[in-house]
């Protein structure tokens, strides 16, 4: 999901249409494009309020984002809406979520052409569209660790007096994520895994914005994160302090992605907001707003920082429909390991 560090309030605008015989007349409505997505997203450090910004020049409508914690927890509002849903579009899931939100039947196909867009792997889909990617890292502060862990083994049998903060799996989408990198290397032998990193573990917080707040105010000397937050501190703090851990098996990725409703209010608008996306006008919000990696062209290249974050041996990314079908059990498999349950 998006790093930006704050939440502000979006800014809003208020027209008023009046005549020369003093007489007020109402302006007719706009349509309303309702986009449910999460919090950081839409945040004034998100890309939220420029992508709204760019996204009306291009059309006679309103965009409303509405926004709830995290990837996680839109597909569980979306499914609590059901079909009374005022969604136009979900814009915020992730690819270890899109088989379970197909099988709501509450999507419909895009109709976008998605075969220009690049993503490490690939990814395809008829109903969602991939908006920005980022391989998961474990963030470690230089200033307290010399010498970080080179692989997810060497984190899981490091010394548990240095300590990590990670998501919850239930309710975070990095969470859900780190719970995938482990199974994907450890398969069946994921527990035991588990068993050991928790000695290592300050705390789970339920998203990633909790989690990365504790690591920059020194609550712990590592945070699982993206190899794309180190970007942030160069960029926005000119500072190299925050540096992400090359993980000698490979790391996995997320890639968000946005959907269609199968009820929308407003279609056509809608479909043309997921063909915005894959424009320069939305995708340049993405690097330094989102700090994320773009899916498709930007109108100018990414600051230089891009090119000294960890760059992955290897990707993990499992199967949508594996992860629909075991989701459920592995949360499980991972609560008893925690003692969490």
């Amino acid at each position: 999901m998006p790093q930006a560090p704050f939440f502000v309030r979006a800014l809003s605008a208020l027209a008023i249409l009046t005549t020369s015989h003093v007489v007020v007349h109402a302006q007719t409505p706009a349509k309303v494009l309702t986009i449910y997505t999460y919090e950081s997203f839409t945040s004034e450090w998100g890309p939220g309020p420029k992508v709204k910004a760019a996204f009306e020049k291009t059309c006679d409508c309103t965009v409303n984002f509405v926004s709830v914690a995290d990837g996680v927890a839109l597909l569980s509002r979306l499914k609590l809406e059901g079909a009374s849903g005022k969604a136009d579009l979900a814009l915020g899931l992730d690819t270890n979520l899109v088989e379970e939100a197909r099988r709501t039947g509450l999507f419909d196909k895009s109709g976008i052409d998605t075969s220009a867009l690049k993503v490490p792997g690939g990814f395809s889909d008829d109903v969602f569209v991939p908006y920005d990617y980022g391989h998961f890292a474990v963030v470690y502060d230089t200033q307290a660790i010399k010498s970080p862990p080179k692989s997810l083994h060497e984190l899981v049998e490091g010394d548990p007096s240095q300590k990590i903060v990670i998501e919850d799996p239930r309710t975070s989408t990095p969470g859900l994520g780190l719970l995938l990198w482990v199974k994907s290397v450890y398969g069946d032998k994921a527990p035991e895994a588990w068993e050991k990193l928790k000695k290592r573990v300050l705390t789970v917080t339920p998203g990633w914005s909790e989690a990365y707040g504790l690591f920059t105010k020194g609550e712990a000397p590592m945070v699982l994160s993206y190899t794309t937050s180190p970007a942030y501190h160069m960029v926005a703090e000119k500072t190299d302090r925050y540096q992400a851990a090359a993980f000698s098996e490979g790391h996995y990725i997320q890639i968000e992605v946005a959907g269609l409703m199968k009820n929308a209010p407003h279609k056509a608008l809608a479909t043309d907001f997921l063909k915005f996306m894959t424009s320069t006008g939305f995708q340049d919000t993405i690097p330094t707003n989102n700090w994320m990696m773009p899916v498709a062209a930007t109108s100018t290249p990414l600051p230089d920082a891009f090119g000294k974050i960890v760059q992955p041996s290897k990707t993990f990314l499992m199967d949508p429909k594996t992860v629909a079908d075991n989701r459920k059990a592995w949360i499980d498999e991972w609560l008893q390991a925690m003692s969490l349950n």
